[in-house]
């Protein structure tokens, strides 16, 4: 086969563990709060168990992505499997919302460990010329398994019952882990390098604007999403909108997000990412700004179109630009830091516009998100600006 042309069969491989890791673990995330409930847990306790996931993610992704460098894209991306796989398994063993927390702290530390290893091997693997094509089917690969793992779980609990769910998600994800130990493709071999060498690089990155510019615009536009995932359910209640209206303009964002990624994949193997990355945030900024200012359904539902629009021309466009801005040797770190910005922004959104909330209402805190989002965009679009400057030629 040519050089430049590939095979595709460790691609769709890396797609597969991919799918099958996100589908079992998924499955628990509707039967969390239910189970949760029924060992006493009221929202706040339930806040507690996701917020420790999310924390545990947001923390332990740099190092892991470190790692990844350190010692290859597999071990990394096995652990993690495990990690969650023992974290579902441990559920039905908990007593209290304590324990269900300290648990999920071992789903955020395997998510953590599998995320930024599984980007940066999709780039390992990848020519540069076809990275847009392989994020868009990557992501959207993940973010079906996304919505069809919590769809399948919620039919399960009702079939089978709260606990079994758990057993079946951890079960399935120990199977995904032999088959990726076995069968996941090998990234490039590592140079042996001393620790002070690895983390004198390491800090080199603080020094690529094209990736702290990635970082800030990832942040940005996760702080506003973090506001629609956690509080629009509120907010469209207050507007009198039932559990399935609620419901339906959730599934318009995901299922936009989802169908948006790979016709922007190869388009941002054509035009200038950035151009993207500022269309993305744009409409994130104005989705959310809108979404607080209207009660009615239908702009309601335009406004979370636009935002699943806005959230895959961003991150696909995201995910390729560190990806070829960075040097493969520290793709894992960078990685780790993107998936870092993605959790811990959704957690400051959701964590500090909760509170706020209470003292200016629905209408501002949305615009404030959208807010986040267009400073973000401003903020990316003059740092890659002056990153320009400085590498042109004289």
């Amino acid at each position: 086969m040519a050089k430049d042309q590939p095979s595709l069969t460790p691609f769709l491989m890396i797609c597969l563990i991919g799918f099958l890791s996100f589908l079992s673990s998924y499955l628990r995330m509707p039967v969390l709060p239910l189970y949760a409930a029924t060992l006493g847990a009221g929202p706040a306790e339930v806040g507690v168990i996701n917020g420790a996931y999310l924390l545990t993610a947001g923390l332990f992704s740099i190092p892991s992505g470190l790692l990844a460098d350190r010692i290859g894209r597999t071990l990394p991306i096995v652990v993690g499997i495990v990690a969650m796989a023992i974290s579902s398994l441990l559920i039905p063993l908990c007593s209290s919302p304590v324990q269900m927390a300290a648990a999920y702290v071992l789903f955020g530390g395997g998510i953590a460990a599998f995320g930024p290893s599984m980007l940066s091997l999709v780039a390992d693997v990848m020519p540069s010329g076809r990275l847009g094509q392989a994020y868009g089917w990557y992501t959207s690969v993940i973010y079906v398994a996304m919505t069809v793992g919590p769809a399948a779980g919620g039919f399960l609990a009702k079939s089978i019952g709260l606990r079994e769910v758990f057993i079946i998600s951890g079960s399935g994800s120990l199977a995904v882990a032999f088959l990726a130990l076995f069968f996941l493709p090998k990234s490039p071999p590592r140079h042996r390098s001393d620790m002070h060498s690895v983390l004198t690089a390491s800090f080199e990155l603080l020094h690529n604007q094209w990736l702290i510019s990635c970082l800030i615009a990832t942040v940005g536009s996760c702080v506003a999403f973090g506001v629609f995932f956690t509080f629009l359910p509120l907010y469209a209640t207050s507007c009198g909108y039932d559990p399935a209206q609620v419901g339906m303009l959730f599934a318009a964002q995901a299922l936009t997000n989802v169908v948006s990624r790979i016709p922007i994949g190869f388009v941002a193997d054509r035009i200038d990412r950035r151009l993207i990355i500022n269309a993305g945030l744009f409409c994130i900024a104005v989705a959310l700004i809108a979404m607080g200012q209207t009660v009615q359904l239908i702009p309601l539902l335009i406004c979370s179109i636009v935002l699943g629009a806005g959230m895959a021309l961003a991150y696909t466009a995201i995910g390729v630009l560190i990806a070829e801005q960075v040097p493969a040797m520290q793709r894992g770190l960078a990685m780790g830091m993107y998936n870092s910005c993605i959790f811990l922004g959704m957690m400051t959104g959701s964590t500090v516009m909760g509170v706020a909330l209470k003292k200016i209402g629905y209408p501002l805190g949305f615009a404030i998100s959208g807010g986040v989002a267009l400073i973000s965009l401003v903020w990316f679009a003059s740092m890659l600006r002056k990153a320009q400057r400085d590498t042109a030629p004289r």
